[in-house]
């Protein structure tokens, strides 16, 4: 047996297990096709894989080496120029962006560089997994509050799941630092409106509370919503970090790029800690992404931008998840945003083992594996301990995938009732 010094630090104890590699596992030994991680397969737009080939083969060697430690120049000035207009205000490229590694870096970066040893932040569940591990990396406190459906009945639209007003007021105090809010919501789809935007920042300005803001699917709002950012509040700019991510906007998530937004006081904590870990990222990956966002840039409003096309086609591919596992028996949520659609999978005759210590929809998910030879992810793996019933029987499915791949996941869910 090792010896006590030669052990994980105690930082880290707890924060070791994770359902994602357990269902990989299960996934890869009963050779079941995958809808449960989050990306597309198939190749990105031409203009955004070309733009990283031209970028190998550029006259300029320093494209090659090191970057500016805060984000590579074309880069931030490409992200002033976007997000400028829609925060409404002069977004400073130079003071008030920090490139990172993917969207994780900047979360960690925030709940490392602003949380301090017991602070409290405030997640809202359902939540995507690594927030209440950083905050407990950080020495803060998490505190949950899930949104809770508002019928009775069957839930058709992930619309129905809102924030108890009184609840969340409850949860604010003198040890708040933090409140998480991801808008579309990972694995919702959930579009916060501008309501519920206002509670949450009337009592952020009221407390003093900064507002993590994580909006990587920004870009992936349905007909009938708008991606309001928070940060465009009157007070909400001075106390927000928004976080956006370039392998969600782009659907390159192996390139591992994202971005911070937010007022220099805020940023420069974000900076410190970027700078004595990760220090910069790759050059040839922000030059690229650089070029990708010029190219939007003059399409903007123009039915060829890629964020107008993605749209058609997510659109297309959501209401064919939806009529399929309908179909097989299941009662999908139509989401709002995002391209991940929950259903209830209560009725499939999975084996439930009620003694069993496992979520309800961790056994229907293994069943589903082993039986039909297709995947999801749990709800339940986004929930803390005491609020993993309301995931009950919820599978989460990505519907973002080749046409291919939805064919042969409906030709699966066909043979369900049969």
């Amino acid at each position: 047996m090792a010896s006590s010094k030669l052990k994980m630090a105690k930082r880290l104890e707890g924060n070791g297990s994770n359902i994602w590699l357990e269902i990989d596992k299960l996934i890869a030994e009963n050779q079941a096709l995958n809808l449960g991680q989050g990306f597309p397969d198939f190749f990105p737009p031409d203009h955004v894989r070309q733009g990283l080939a031209n970028t190998a083969s550029d006259a300029n060697p320093f494209l090659q080496q090191y970057a500016r430690s805060s984000g590579h120049p074309r880069l931030v000035k490409a992200l002033s120029q976007v997000y400028s207009p829609i925060f409404k205000r002069e977004i400073d490229p130079l003071n008030e962006i920090l490139v990172t590694i993917g969207a994780d870096g900047s979360l960690f970066n925030t709940a490392l560089g602003l949380i301090n040893p017991g602070d409290e932040a405030i997640i809202i569940e359902p939540y995507f997994d690594v927030y209440a591990p950083h905050v407990k990396l950080a020495g803060g406190i998490p505190i949950f509050i899930p949104l809770k459906p508002t019928t009775t009945g069957p839930i058709t639209s992930s619309a129905e799941w809102k924030l108890d007003k009184h609840e969340l007021a409850m949860k604010f105090n003198k040890k708040t630092k933090l409140i998480y809010l991801n808008t579309p919501n990972n694995p919702l789809g959930k579009v916060y409106t501008q309501d519920e935007l206002q509670l949450i920042a009337d009592l952020c300005i009221e407390h003093d509370v900064i507002c993590l803001a994580d909006e990587v699917y920004e870009w992936m709002v349905y007909p009938g919503q708008k991606h309001i950012k928070i940060a465009t509040l009157p007070g909400m700019f001075e106390r927000t970090i928004t976080v956006g991510s370039a392998g969600k906007t782009f659907s390159v998530t192996g390139w591992k790029l994202g971005w911070s937004i937010g007022p220099n006081y805020l940023m420069d904590a974000l900076r410190t800690l970027h700078q004595n870990s990760i220090y910069v990222c790759p050059t040839p990956i922000q030059e690229a992404v650089g070029r990708a966002f010029e190219v939007e840039l003059a399409r903007f409003g123009q039915p060829d931008c890629y964020f107008n096309t993605i749209m058609d086609e997510l659109l297309r591919k959501r209401d064919k998840m939806a009529a399929m596992l309908k179909e097989g028996g299941m009662k999908p949520m139509i989401p709002e945003g995002g391209y991940f659609m929950i259903a209830d999978c209560s009725d499939l005759g999975a084996d439930i083992d009620t003694a069993n210590s496992e979520c309800k929809d961790v056994q229907i998910l293994k069943w589903l594996i082993r039986n039909k030879r297709i995947s999801g992810i749990p709800i339940s793996a986004f929930y803390s301990e005491d609020h993993k019933h309301y995931a009950s029987s919820y599978i989460r499915f990505c519907f973002f995938k080749d046409d291919k791949t939805l064919q042969k996941a409906e030709d699966i869910i066909k043979k369900f009732k049969k």
